[in-house]
C-alpha cells in the first residue's frame, strides 16, 4: 500500500472531483422521478430533503442550484457520521471521496456494516477496494446483468473499484 499521499481521514474533506462524479453519475433532474429501486428522488439523487421530509411525486420542481444546495447539506450531515466510523483511519483523497460517494448512494447503514469499513478499520485497503464489488444489487436485482435495468449502479461500482485502486 502506497501511504504517500494518505493522512487522517478526519482532515479530510470531499473535494470538487466528489461532486462533478455526483452529479455525472446522478445526473440533475429537476422534476421527482422514480430512482432504480422505486424511491421517489429529485435534483441530484436526493431522495429526502433538509429537514428529513421524503420527495414526493407531486413535489414542485427545483433549480440545479437548489439540488447543488440540498446534495452538499446531505453529504455534510454524512460526511461527520463517515469520518467518527473510521477513527484513526488514514487515507488519499480519492479513497475519501469513493467511499463517501457509496454512502451517499447505499445510506450510511449500509456503509457502517458494510466489509468496506470492516477493511479500512483493519488497515486493509486492498481488501476495502475489492469489496466495493459486492454491492452489485437495486432492488434485489443483479445490476452486473444489463438486461436487470440498472447497469449504472454497476458501472459506478465499477468506476468506485477502479478509483480506489488507482491509489493503493
Amino acid at each position: 500500500m502506497n501511504n504517500k499521499w494518505k493522512v487522517a481521514a478526519s482532515t479530510l474533506a470531499v473535494s470538487a472531483a466528489f461532486f462533478s462524479a455526483l452529479i455525472g453519475y446522478e445526473g440533475y433532474r429537476s422534476k421527482p422521478y422514480i430512482d432504480s429501486v422505486g424511491v421517489p428522488t429529485i435534483g441530484i439523487g436526493n431522495t429526502v430533503y433538509p429537514g428529513g421530509r421524503k420527495v414526493k411525486m407531486t413535489d414542485k420542481p427545483i433549480t440545479k442550484q437548489r439540488a447543488i444546495e440540498i446534495s452538499k447539506h446531505h453529504v455534510s450531515k454524512d460526511e461527520a457520521k463517515f469520518k467518527a466510523s473510521i477513527p484513526d483511519v488514514y487515507l488519499h483523497q480519492t479513497e475519501y471521496n469513493v467511499f463517501m460517494d457509496f454512502a451517499y448512494n447505499f445510506g450510511m447503514a449500509n456503509w457502517n456494516k458494510s466489509s468496506m469499513r470492516r477493511e479500512l478499520l483493519n488497515g486493509n485497503h486492498v481488501a476495502a477496494c475489492k469489496a466495493l464489488l459486492k454491492y452489485k444489487y437495486a432492488g434485489g436485482r443483479d445490476c452486473s446483468v444489463r438486461k436487470n435495468n440498472c447497469y449504472g449502479v454497476w458501472k459506478r461500482q465499477l468506476d468506485r473499484y477502479n478509483k480506489c485502486m488507482s491509489v493503493n
